[in-house]
């Protein structure tokens, strides 16, 4: 079976300590047909504070700004390092671009960084909410949890209209925290039409869906998304298809590779894809 993980996260994010090149030998131990750091960059948070202070009176709600600098820190040694490992480990040149549709232009201008492979589109928060790890969900009403649901799946489509991501990451990701920390679980089948949509738009344009295996560690118990929104993709002509790990440790990096496979098959795939100078490359699983 070829393994591959296109989800990863090293020192270059906010929320990860781990070496980036502990992290490329770990990927070489395991013998990844295809490996991808693809480090944070909220584009709603692009600058430092003080210019959303200073140029937005509703500037986002963030728990880090000045992720320019993490941007190019990251796409800089990754580059480097592609050289040094060359015909040791196929390595993608990745980065992780969060909420592209709240700042379209710097969503636009990471993504012409021509150094760059592969581009995962994700949404960790709405217009005018924190990010979802941060939302108390035990002091919203279900009427308030649908409505917030009915807004990510709304962002999700207007980013998959945008063009911008190669993949869109982690669907469903809206459920995580709900499920883990509260025991909350909605039904989000009320929003299958909106989701239809938005993998229609992508199949369309040649682009896709990761499998985030994340959820199988850490509590939630599946992956995001599950299968049946794999099986609805792939009904409505998507072929694209990656699996991450969305490791931010040595440890994860990895962690689920196989299962995500074995998902990608049950759901009707008979490739995974990763991508190189933002094109896509299938191999079978």
């Amino acid at each position: 079976m070829n393994l591959i993980d296109c989800h990863t996260h090293t020192q270059f994010s906010v929320d990860s300590e781990a070496d980036i090149n502990c992290m490329i030998e770990r990927a070489i131990e395991l013998g990844l047909a295809a490996y991808a750091i693809t480090d944070h960059c909220e584009c709603n948070a692009w600058y430092p504070y003080d210019y959303y202070v200073n140029n937005m009176p509703d500037r986002p709600d963030a728990d880090h700004f000045g992720y320019e600098k993490d941007f190019y820190g990251s796409v800089e040694a990754i580059t480097a390092l592609k050289e040094k490992y060359s015909g040791r480990l196929n390595l993608i040149c990745g980065t992780e671009l969060g909420q592209i549709t709240h700042d379209m232009e710097t969503a636009s201008k990471a993504a012409s960084d021509n150094r760059l492979d592969f581009i995962i589109g994700s949404v960790h928060q709405v217009i005018g909410e924190k990010d979802f790890y941060y939302i108390d969900y035990e002091k919203m009403s279900m009427e308030e949890i649908y409505d917030l649901l009915e807004r990510y799946f709304k962002e999700i489509y207007e980013l998959c209209r945008s063009g911008i991501p190669d993949v869109i990451g982690h669907l469903t990701y809206c459920l995580r925290y709900m499920k883990q920390r509260h025991n909350i679980c909605p039904d989000i089948s009320r929003f299958d039409d909106i989701i239809a949509d938005s993998f229609r738009i992508l199949a369309q344009n040649g682009k896709g869906i990761e499998i985030n295996t994340s959820g199988l560690r850490q509590g939630f118990g599946d992956t995001f998304p599950d299968l049946k929104y794999l099986k609805l993709f792939r009904e409505l002509g998507g072929e694209v298809v990656s699996v991450g790990s969305d490791a931010h440790t040595v440890e994860d990096l990895g962690k689920g590779a196989a299962e995500g496979a074995e998902l990608a098959g049950a759901a009707g795939f008979r490739r995974l894809c990763y991508f190189k100078q933002r094109k896509p490359v299938f191999i079978e699983i």
